[in-house]
């Protein structure tokens, strides 16, 4: 008797798995390479499960001699490391996303002699179904605030978006696309103070109170499922952030990120075109002690934002800030810049790395946005966050729709650019639960559309 190679991910354990694992029985000892959280996020959505409650699981499957951890999507690394003498796997990888990785791992085992035992895939059950209506039975609050410390240990980088509402955190929550073969989308979402506010009519100076603000958190956690970073402003006067650090974490937020800027908080974009004031290096650390004294999971990150790039003070005085604010206990730091190229801010994150190499950094480019998310963590960013672009997007296409009505005296020309009622049923479902997207390439025809009637119709 051999040894069996079989690579699995395990999120959910169904039948399929136990059917793969009985036929490895029969041809020698069950070698199982169990994919990494990072091998699984490269690719998809990060699994339910962390890797040590899958090993567990797997552990105690009747069959299973041996666990190792697969760390890559790709299975020819693990076979020409262990050589084993068969490799067992269903026959779903003949043809599509998955074909190059079957020729690979042919190719691994043809080096010694072993072969590939391919068996018929397991009708009647379906990993992406299983999890998708795990996803439909919602989260917990525990389970979402510690997905962000997840994602940071399993990604080279994590892409947060700006949700509003409910509505344009399902947007966020159902929007993917296939890229070389991987499956994007976005890691979770970013409750923008300025889109807040301006969501409400208000400037963007601290004018919507947390209690407001955490009521629409609580309507995007109801149809919504991945972790949120939050947008704390200044966090306010110490002893009143040591509150609402408490009710940010019981929640289920992951992560506050406070600016050091103090007085009457104005949008950083704009610059020095305002008179904006850093706050002092010692009272800000103070915040930050007394935030982490405040929580009670360490899951919950405290991420400082220094201001130094935006009020133009230079590299030197963002890393001695940086410095103090890790010293002070900040959990990450979030770098921001007014310039146009990502020059400026991936010289920080050089500088920074020379000293920091474990501590989470952030960015936002929403100046320097033809920086591309690869280009920012190669460049040693964990975290990039497009901080307002679903509402940016939203108030024009709203403009558009209702001049156009009124261009026209009626809605006809409009109907191209919006949402089916009976998609927006499906969106929005009867039922508890998440919602699914409506069906079909919804977005690439409504743009399409879109364009036609904008190149078509005149609009005042």
């Amino acid at each position: 008797m051999g040894v069996v190679y079989v690579g699995m991910t395990v999120d959910i354990l169904h039948h399929g798995h136990i059917n793969v694992i009985e036929t490895a029985r029969q041809y020698g000892e069950v070698l199982v390479g169990l994919l990494t959280d990072s091998a699984i996020a490269d690719h998809k959505r990060l699994p339910h499960l962390t890797y040590q409650q899958r090993q567990r699981i797997v552990g105690n499957i009747v069959g299973v001699s041996k666990i190792v951890p697969q760390e890559e999507w790709d299975y020819a690394p693990n076979i020409r490391r262990y050589r084993p003498d068969f490799m067992v796997h269903g026959d779903d990888w003949l043809d599509g996303p998955l074909a190059p990785y079957r020729a690979r791992a042919i190719e691994a085992l043809q080096i010694y002699g072993g072969s590939l035992i391919e068996i018929p895939y397991t009708p009647g059950v379906s990993s992406h179904a299983l999890a998708a209506q795990m996803r439909s039975q919602g989260t917990t609050a525990d389970i979402r605030r510690r997905t962000l410390k997840r994602l940071l240990a399993a990604k080279q980088v994590s892409r947060f978006i700006e949700v509003h509402n409910p509505l344009s955190a399902l947007i966020a929550e159902h929007a993917t696309v296939t890229v070389e073969g991987k499956v994007r989308e976005f890691d979770g979402f970013w409750s923008s103070s300025l889109a807040d506010a301006t969501a409400k009519g208000k400037p963007d100076i601290e004018a919507v109170d947390i209690s407001s603000r955490l009521a629409n958190v609580n309507d995007i956690f109801e149809v919504t499922t991945k972790p949120m970073i939050f947008d704390g402003d200044t966090g306010g006067k110490l002893e009143h952030f040591e509150f609402n650090v408490r009710s940010l974490e019981r929640l289920g937020i992951s992560a506050v990120i406070i600016e050091d800027k103090k007085g009457l908080k104005r949008n950083s974009l704009l610059g020095t075109d305002v008179t904006q004031y850093q706050e002092e290096v010692e009272e800000f650390c103070a915040k930050i002690q007394a935030g982490r004294r405040s929580r009670v999971s360490e899951d919950f990150l405290l991420i400082a934002r220094c201001e130094s790039l935006i009020l133009g003070r230079g590299l030197q005085d963002a890393m001695m800030r940086a410095r103090a604010y890790v010293e002070a206990g900040a959990d990450g730091i979030m770098i921001h810049s007014l310039m146009k190229t990502p020059d400026e801010v991936l010289e920080f994150a050089r500088l920074f790395r020379n000293e920091f190499q474990s501590i989470p950094l952030i960015c936002v480019p929403t100046s320097y946005h033809t920086a591309t998310a690869d280009v920012l963590a190669t460049g040693g960013f964990n975290v990039v966050i497009y901080a307002n672009h679903l509402l940016r997007a939203a108030y024009p296409a709203m403009q558009r729709v209702a001049h156009e009505i009124l261009y026209s005296g009626r809605s006809t020309e409009t109907e191209p650019n919006l949402l089916g009622i009976p998609e927006i049923l499906k969106l929005i479902p009867t039922r508890s639960g998440i919602s699914e997207p409506p069906s079909g390439n919804w977005v690439g025809s409504h743009l399409a559309a879109s364009q036609q009637v904008s190149e078509g119709t005149a609009v005042s």
